[in-house]
């Protein structure tokens, strides 16, 4: 499926690559994971315009490390979350050695009213149907006990959105579309994946919002998604247990409304989400998560600046790299399996990606016992080749009959 030779790992000091660690996986995959690099074989001109890309990337990533640097690191560091997390990291260790992908992601409630308006005239207005603003109070809570009041003190990220395009005859097969970190906008993301054009093939579309983004980031924010990780790694457990809960409902919704099939692609953070919903949603018609990391612990400790930080002040800590994958373990899709046939997941990966990196994908790719795969010839922001990859996106819906 792929139109260019995949990438290949090399590691430091030349060892094997060992891809598919034995379980538990953030016990045997190796500590120098974040030291991997990676080699792709492509000609003179690709490899110019993954230059370009790998520029962008870096760029960036600079924005992304001094903002959460300056206004997220001290948040997560202040000594009271610091001893609040060191006491209750062991509850999640305890959720990811069993096993159970439903003890954590838990299914949402049955009958949860979701309110239905018309989207603004700024919202893409579809010819031949509507464009709904979708919402609902969330009734999660956050899956530790002890965690629930601080949690819960955010209150616009009690209320989930997601904007819905219909045509207007009948309800149709859904591709739902998960933003990546701070990129919520529901218009960047609707010409990123072409989803007007995705539309006119006959599919309805459904953009979910994360939480602490768009709508549902603080009143006093700095950023969209500034509250994703900006209040310890226990709070991020819990971040990801509320996006895939109330995508859930979201979901609960569509089909109850006579949906006939929904499917879910995500870009970064959305790819990671959609790699999560897949371990955990068995009525996912699809998931194509396109450039998602599989560890964050990993893909931040590659960062300059701020993963010297985080490694500096776990080692003060006494915490290991293994210590840190175990406690943020629940919401990686490696220490889960596939909910759906690895027929249904199509896992798009960018050669030379700089913030989440090539590695992760087919770190992914070897978890899930290697799905289809589609590399392009870009980074992690510009995608060289971009309608090469929507067209295989097409014909792999084709491909598993989810057709309009």
């Amino acid at each position: 499926m792929s139109p260019v030779l995949p990438p290949e790992i090399v590691t430091p000091r030349r060892r094997p690559a060992q891809l598919r660690p034995a379980a538990p996986w953030w016990r045997n995959l190796d500590p120098e994971f974040p030291a991997w690099k990676v080699v792709n074989h492509m000609d003179r001109f690709t490899r110019l315009r993954l230059q370009t890309s790998s520029l962008t990337d870096l760029g960036l990533r600079a924005g992304i490390i001094a903002a959460t640097t300056a206004l997220s690191l001290p948040w997560s560091l202040r000594p009271d979350t610091l001893l609040r997390d060191r006491k209750e990291r062991g509850f999640y260790h305890d959720l990811a050695t069993a096993g159970d992908a439903h003890a954590f992601f838990q299914k949402p409630k049955p009958g949860i009213r979701v309110r239905v308006r018309h989207s603004g005239p700024l919202a893409h207005q579809p010819k031949d149907g509507q464009s709904y603003l979708l919402s609902f109070r969330s009734p999660f809570e956050a899956v530790n006990p002890r965690v629930r009041e601080d949690y819960h003190r955010h209150d616009n990220n009690e209320i989930a959105w997601a904007q819905y395009w219909k045509h207007g005859d009948k309800p149709r097969p859904t591709i739902a579309v998960i933003h990546g970190f701070i990129m919520d906008s529901y218009w960047v993301n609707s010409k990123f994946f072409a989803l007007e054009w995705f539309y006119e093939q006959g599919y309805d579309v459904l953009l979910y919002t994360l939480p602490f983004h768009g709508y549902r980031q603080g009143l006093l924010s700095p950023f969209s998604g500034h509250g994703y990780f900006s209040h310890g790694p226990l709070h991020m457990n819990e971040v990801h247990a509320h996006a895939i809960h109330d995508f859930r409902v979201f979901l609960d919704w569509l089909l109850s409304h006579g949906v006939p099939s929904v499917g879910v692609t995500g870009i970064s953070m959305g790819g990671y989400a959609t790699a999560l919903l897949a371990s955990v949603e068995e009525r996912l018609a699809f998931a194509i998560p396109v450039v998602p990391p599989a560890s964050l612990v990993d893909m931040v400790f590659e960062w300059p600046v701020l993963g010297h930080l985080i490694r500096s002040a776990l080692a003060t800590a006494g915490i290991s790299i293994q210590e840190a994958r175990h406690t943020l373990a629940v919401n990686s899709p490696l220490t889960w399996q596939l909910a759906i046939p690895k027929e249904r997941v199509l896992l798009i990966g960018g050669m030379d990606d700089r913030i989440t990196f090539t590695k992760h994908t087919m770190l992914l790719w070897e978890h899930w016992d290697r799905p289809a795969v589609h590399w392009f010839p870009g980074g992690h922001v510009l995608h060289w080749g971009q309608g090469d990859y929507l067209k295989a996106m097409r014909r792999f819906l084709d491909g598993i009959g989810f057709k309009p």
